[in-house]
């Protein structure tokens, strides 16, 4: 008999035939447009990777995951996987209805039927999936912020996989790993799960968790969707790769995960551990701090550095995958080798670069020694990663009408043309809601469709190595926080609050529009009927009634400067 990692576990997918008459139907159905992590879920559900699941949770299975990491049929799984949506498609839908899932260019990947709708309490779901009602957690942001209000559940008939052009060769369904496990007859595979580069220290760990399970190695990285301000997967990929040659060929293998991580510390780690056993792992080495998020809201980590190792132990017999534990790597400069931190004497050199300071040599052009990482690495790091000072930015610049934002962002932009170099745009809000917005009001809704906008061009701007200053009023933390995030895909983000108080601001009124909005003729304006939330960590908070224009906008070359954005001599 063969082993349990070899046979083949069931999949999603429906016949050929099946599938054809089923995109004939699926044109009359509703049809619901599938978010990027929703394409991501929907992928592991149809190819296995999300066994025992056959559909998006229904309520009570929804509910058993959240309260104790339990389906009703009792099998362990740690994390919601649901079908959010919008109240306006929800509204249209009832249970014993089919739709038609789509991905972003309209073609059918799967058929749905609905077996429940509801409205989850999302604030339990944080609390209890993520530890923290805390919006500083990506993954509590993304479910007030981004997901749909109303949750459908049912069973999926698969049709096609999502289409990925990048990598093909090396992105395995489950069954294509155990089928490779088998021919190669590898009868244990130790995991290791990453989002980030592999460098030295990342080596030696693996290369010592194959020895101690006495198992053959597969790297399965992340390549959906991981932390924001992750190293983008292209570049990660191709780092694997260059590094593939330092392991022996035989016993190490490389594939792509395309899963959307959460961010949900210990149990993010049991439902890795889930994934990789469908996968044909027999072990999992898991790190510490595995798939933590970094600081919450009041500046400590969200997870004890052992949590997701104590979790993962508790359940590991269930899981089927033994869990080993990640040694933290140090280099000892007088042996010159790798060895755990833990079983180093006293008085030898130890060497370490953390990712903050790696993050640092990288972008100001520092050295990076070879007994850290390989040269093929760092060179890969460097085409994505160039210094700073060649770097594209955003400086988003916010605050209250009259506040003096457009004032400043005007006098920089000169002062930053001035010194040339990169071209500088300014995607001032009037100009913005002139060419970019024209048909959107002053809802809260339509602000941040705005806002958004404003922060995309930004993005594609920073990325392709420009400047982009942004001056609106965006009053919400959220929306800012989402604009961030799509710049710092692609460089520098440097939030600047105009603190100028409401009172300053008002006096300030040239076009009459904070009495009009006293009076209630203007509603849902911005510091009277309508709230401003104040950033609580810009990079630069300046007052504008207590400098002029020309000072206020050299406190903000001086803050790029002192980020290594720019060069003032």
């Amino acid at each position: 008999m063969s082993p349990d990692n070899h046979s083949r576990i069931p999949e999603l997918y429906v016949s050929r035939e099946a599938a054809e008459a089923l995109k004939h139907d699926a044109g009359n159905m509703p049809g619901w447009d599938l978010t990027a992590r929703q394409i991501c879920d929907l992928e592991l559900l149809m190819n296995g990777g999300f066994t025992p699941l056959k559909g998006f949770l229904t309520e009570a299975d929804y509910n058993g995951v959240v309260e104790n990491m339990r389906l009703t049929s009792g099998a362990l799984w740690p994390m919601p996987i649901t079908l959010d949506v919008s109240q306006a498609f929800a509204d249209g839908i009832e249970p014993g209805t089919d739709i038609a899932l789509r991905d972003h260019e309209g073609v059918i990947l799967a058929v749905m039927s609905v077996t429940d709708k509801w409205t989850p309490d999302k604030a339990r779901e944080a609390e209890k999936v993520f530890g923290a009602d805390d919006l500083a957690h990506p993954s509590v942001n993304y479910l007030h912020h981004s997901a749909g209000p109303v949750y459908l559940g049912g069973p999926v008939k698969g049709l096609q996989p999502p289409t990925h052009y990048d990598f093909r060769g090396r992105r395995d369904t489950p069954n294509e790993l155990r089928a490779l496990f088998k021919k190669l007859n590898w009868q244990r595979v130790v995991v290791f799960q990453t989002r980030n580069p592999l460098h030295r220290a990342h080596q030696e760990l693996t290369f010592r968790a194959a020895r101690e399970a006495q198992a053959n190695l597969l790297i399965h990285p992340v390549v959906g969707m991981t932390k924001p301000g992750d190293v983008d997967h292209f570049t990660r990929v191709r780092c694997y790769e260059a590094v593939l040659d330092k392991y022996p060929a035989a016993t190490t293998a490389l594939s792509l995960l395309n899963l959307a991580m959460r961010m949900a510390g210990p149990r993010e780690a049991v439902w890795h551990g889930l994934i990789r056993k469908n996968h044909g792992a027999t072990h999992f080495i898991v790190g510490r701090d595995h798939a933590g998020p970094g600081k919450n809201s009041q500046d400590r980590d969200f997870y004890g550095p052992y949590e997701a190792q104590d979790l993962y132990r508790q359940h590991q017999a269930e899981i089927g995958v033994e869990m080993v534990d990640f040694k933290h790597m140090v280099y000892v400069q007088e042996r010159a080798q790798y060895e755990p931190a833990d079983e180093i004497e006293d008085g030898v050199t130890v060497l370490n670069i953390s990712g903050t300071e790696l993050r640092r040599r990288l972008r100001e052009g520092l050295d990076i020694p070879e007994w850290f990482s390989f040269p093929e690495v760092v060179k890969q790091l460097r085409r994505t990663s160039p210094p700073r000072a060649q770097q594209g930015f955003t400086v988003f610049f916010t605050g209250l009408s009259g506040s003096g934002k457009s004032t400043v962002a005007n006098a920089l932009m000169v002062k930053l043309m001035e010194m040339g170099g990169r071209p500088v745009t300014l995607l001032d809000g009037d100009v913005v809601r002139k060419h970019l917005s024209s048909e959107l009001g002053f809802s809260k809704e339509h602000r941040d469709i705005n806002i958004k906008r404003i922060g995309y061009v930004a993005s594609e701007i920073t990325k392709n190595g420009g400047i982009a200053i942004c001056a609106p009023i965006a009053p919400y933390t959220a929306t800012r926080r989402a604009v961030r995030e799509m710049v710092e895909a692609g460089g520098a983000f440097v939030e600047v609050h105009v603190a100028t108080s409401l009172e300053e601001c008002e006096r300030r009124d040239r076009k009459g529009l904070y009495k009009l909005a006293r009076e209630g003729k203007i509603k849902e304006f911005t510091g009277i009927s309508d709230p401003y939330e104040e950033p609580l960590r810009p990079e630069l908070r300046i007052d504008t009634s207590d400098i002029d224009v020309d000072s206020a906008a050299h406190e903000v070359l001086l803050t790029l400067e002192s980020m290594g954005l720019i060069g003032l001599n």
